[in-house]
């Protein structure tokens, strides 16, 4: 048996039961939460309890506060200065609820439940009420973290920057429209990926992520080596006009659906068949040869598929540019879609949204979640790494 274990086995042998238990860790709360109290106290006057001192300031017995904790609804004992200029930290004035429920609102609101249902659901599984009202002082808190998270200073530069929006419905003057959340996510120089920020607007537009793209920069951003992208129309100006130097891949999954949208049931399956010889092949010579065959064979009975890959066909054959392991990350937006997805998860129980401020909460409160587990490089990144160094050496390390 691992030491671990038996500690724990040794440990529930003094009890008769869970609630025996239970109430042992309650009190064991309450004695570390009196400490802390008194620890600060002493701070405060500059000496310890039993002391003597010609201080103008000293202890004045105690008061009693209510506190809401993961143990359910505890008295404590606060301290109190004659003077009446002691507040604890570890217990903020006027606040009646600790961290750990803090935690749980918070995290119940991210995964879509209302001020109401966590009320209730509080109450089911700690046995208090929470009021309403507190639960949205707890949830208002959240748009304060917005704003300084959304304007955080960014790094220089980024190797590959995925851009994706993602569309809800919200309440407009009592009618309810589409609104889209734009996000970026950024891949560092230590090849950990990151969100650069969120931003609330109608539907996609090329327009809007011209702010977007503004905004980057305007937070520290120099330059970013490959950008990542839908096929939304003028997007690719739109990025080279704030960033000039940066390569514009478009992604190649978007373009096969679009492709396949108006063919047929009968002919889909040999369709894409001869179009993945275009984006499979081994270089943009190769493809070209593909497409040429794909273009001869079907141009007749479905013009639009050609047309859109001859007009786009600068920008979805970028990914051709670059060694096997950059072409698997940049060919399509999968990361930020798949992050699009888990978004999505969390906030299904939002049919829609009362206001712009109440998505905007849900969607940061549903990235705080996910991106919690981001803490290691993307796959083969050492690979990576190099090959991006060998490619843009001096953009990544300028010469002096």
């Amino acid at each position: 048996m691992k030491k671990e274990d038996f500690l724990k086995e040794e440990f529930l042998k003094q009890f008769k039961d869970v609630e025996e238990m239970e109430h042992f860790l309650k009190e064991l709360y309450k004695r570390g939460v009196h400490s802390m109290l008194e620890g600060e106290m002493e701070a405060h006057l500059g000496y310890s309890k039993h002391s003597k001192t010609k201080e103008d300031n000293s202890r004045n017995g105690y008061r009693n506060r209510k506190l809401k904790s993961d143990y359910g609804e505890l008295d404590i004992s606060v301290p109190r200065d004659r003077q009446g200029k002691y507040e604890p930290i570890i217990l903020p004035k006027r606040s009646q609820i600790s961290k750990g429920i803090e935690n749980i609102v918070t995290s119940l609101y991210a995964k879509g439940m209302s001020n109401s249902d966590i009320e209730e659901y509080i109450n089911d599984i700690y046995g208090f009420d929470i009021p309403t009202s507190t639960i949205t002082l707890v949830t208002n808190k959240i748009s304060e973290d917005i704003i300084s998270w959304q304007n955080r200073p960014l790094e220089s530069k980024y190797f590959v920057v995925w851009l994706d929006a993602i569309v809800f419905k919200v309440r407009e003057n009592s009618r309810v429209v589409n609104k889209a959340i734009y996000i970026a996510i950024g891949l560092k120089q230590d090849g950990l990926k990151e969100v650069l920020g969120m931003w609330l607007g109608k539907n996609e537009s090329s327009a809007f992520w011209m702010s977007v793209l503004t905004d980057i920069k305007s937070r520290g951003v120099n330059d970013i080596l490959i950008t990542v992208t839908d096929n939304l129309n003028g997007f690719t100006n739109t990025i080279k006009t704030v960033f000039p130097k940066s390569s514009t891949q478009i992604c190649v999954v978007h373009q096969i659906r679009n492709s396949s949208k108006y063919v047929v049931w009968k002919d889909k399956k040999e369709f894409t068949s001869d179009m993945k010889h275009i984006y499979t092949a081994p270089n943009e010579e190769a493809a070209k040869a593909a497409f040429k065959d794909f273009k001869i064979k079907w141009n007749k009975k479905y013009s639009y598929a050609i047309d859109t890959w001859q007009r786009n066909w600068a920008e979805l054959m970028v990914f051709m540019d670059f060694p096997i392991e950059i072409r698997k990350i940049i060919y399509t937006t999968n990361i930020i879609e798949n992050l699009n997805g888990k978004i999505r998860k969390y906030t299904k129980n939002k049919l829609s949204f009362p206001t712009d401020e109440a998505v905007k909460k849900s969607v940061y409160l549903a990235l705080n979640e996910i991106t919690r587990k981001w803490t290691q490089p993307i796959r083969n990144w050492g690979i990576i790494f190099n090959q991006f160094i060998t490619i843009f050496g001096d953009r990544i390390y300028p010469l002096e």
